[in-house]
């Protein structure tokens, strides 16, 4: 399932972030991030799914 979660995350970083929490301050943060620039959004939700 985690394999999904960051084919997801790479292709739209906040959908990835939210199927791992929700609706959250993390989610809220990856959003920023990804339009501040694409590659920090990606890396973000990467490491929040990856995380345990």
């Amino acid at each position: 399932m985690d394999l999904l979660r960051i084919i997801i995350a790479i292709l739209v970083p906040p959908i990835g972030v939210f199927l791992r929490v929700g609706l959250s301050m993390t989610l809220l943060l990856n959003i920023i991030l990804t339009l501040l620039g694409y590659l920090p959004g990606i890396i973000h939700a990467i490491w929040v799914i990856t995380k345990k």
